[in-house]
């Protein structure tokens, strides 16, 4: 049966992946499947919608790699905002930038890392995000991650991906730790 499947499978285009859920591991997920990636010898593009550091394992492992371009885009992540004003500005700017490596066919996969909260907390619009990544290059993969995402993207989705807590370090009292967290 697996064999009849995997016959059937013959389309060959990009694909968009979701990873979601309240578990730890979406964007080192994401992250992962970007070193795959990039072991093939495919280019590679990052926007952190919020992450606001620099000090992150995974930037100080990449922001040098010839075949990735990482961008922070984001202020750091609170549950109440500091100032709205600035957190939109800072979504539309990643925005305008992942809008136009969406159309640029030199990138194999482009990972939008939180980009989901961008919709939840309505700092950014999702209809012309959907039209961009429906009009994107056809062999470009893009993954998005982020705790929920809108109904609109997952109807548009090839794979999503649900990673579920069932406990956290953190809620038993252990501090977040470089390496792990960050």
């Amino acid at each position: 049966m697996v064999d009849q499947k995997i016959a059937k499978a013959t389309e060959e285009r990009g694909v968009l992946i979701l990873l979601k859920g309240n578990g730890k591991g979406k964007s080192s997920s994401a992250f992962g499947t970007m070193a795959r990636s990039v072991g093939h010898g495919q280019r590679a593009a990052v926007i952190q919608f919020i992450k606001g550091r620099t000090e992150t394992g995974e930037f100080k492992l990449f922001k040098d790699h010839p075949q990735i371009d990482w961008h922070v885009m984001g202020h750091g992540f609170t549950w109440e905002t500091q100032d709205k004003s600035q957190d939109i500005a800072a979504a539309e700017k990643a925005w305008e930038l992942a809008e136009k490596l969406l159309q640029d066919d030199t990138y194999d996969i482009l990972i939008f890392d939180e980009m989901s909260y961008m919709f939840k907390y309505k700092y950014l619009e999702l209809e012309p995000v959907i039209k961009a990544l429906q009009n994107r290059p056809e062999k470009q993969n893009v993954m998005i991650t982020g705790r929920v995402m809108p109904e609109g993207l997952e109807d548009i989705a090839d794979t999503i991906s649900s990673i579920r807590d069932e406990r956290h370090a953190f809620r038993l009292g252990v501090k977040a730790q470089e390496g792990i967290e960050y």
